[in-house]
């Protein structure tokens, strides 16, 4: 029987250990590659040769998008499964834009789990039904003040320049910048940037 060459790339090591010994077990499976960041995930994809890796969206260094459309990239026949702590609709389709093939949430149990990898090794679909219901974030979701500092980042400002231009500390600065990313689902500026652009929001509040 051919097995199904899996990369799994998860910043935590006990996640990775779990899953280590839950993929073990299936006869069809064998993990062939493990990473802790986006790019040891580029790096062993390149040097393992797996069919499908494993993802988490939010590692260290490079971006769990970012890092999904490196991988496309440099491997265009591997299948990306995104396993995340985070259910909510715009971390799914996120991944799904910067070319995922699925995504899970990681409270799925073992048995979603292995189904899906056979599911996306056989070409099918994976279910989204474990994802999110509530209602999509929208830039209007955010207060005046992380608006205008949206609007400084997509322009290039760093907190640096943007703490002087209103006022603030440094610190305050990234302390908005966190709850946007956490609020809009992103991992950098180019993210944030295309976040935005696909709300469709007016440019007169979010360019």
């Amino acid at each position: 029987m051919s097995r199904i060459r899996i990369l799994i790339a998860d910043d935590h090591a006990v996640v990775r250990e779990g899953l280590v010994r839950v993929l073990s077990d299936q006869q069809d499976m064998r993990v062939v590659a493990e990473a802790s960041n986006g790019d040891e995930a580029i790096a062993a994809a390149r040097t393992s040769d797996p069919h499908l890796v494993l993802l988490d969206m939010r590692m260290p260094g490079l971006g769990g998008a970012a890092a999904i459309r490196k991988l496309r990239e440099c491997c265009p026949r591997v299948r990306v499964l995104v396993l995340s702590m985070y259910e909510d609709p715009h971390y799914r389709r996120a991944a799904l834009a910067a070319g995922a093939h699925g995504y899970l949430g990681k409270s799925s149990s073992s048995d979603e789990l292995v189904r899906a990898i056979r599911s996306l090794n056989a070409g099918q679909a994976v279910s989204e039904r474990r994802a999110s219901e509530a209602s999509p974030r929208t830039a209007a979701a955010l207060s005046a003040r992380e608006q205008e500092i949206v609007r400084m980042i997509v322009a290039g400002r760093t907190s640096r320049e943007i703490a002087v231009e209103l006022g603030i500390t440094k610190s305050s600065v990234d302390t908005y910048r966190a709850r946007v990313s956490r609020k809009l689902g992103v991992d950098s500026r180019a993210e944030l940037f295309e976040r935005v652009a696909s709300l469709g929001e007016p440019a007169k509040e979010i360019p």
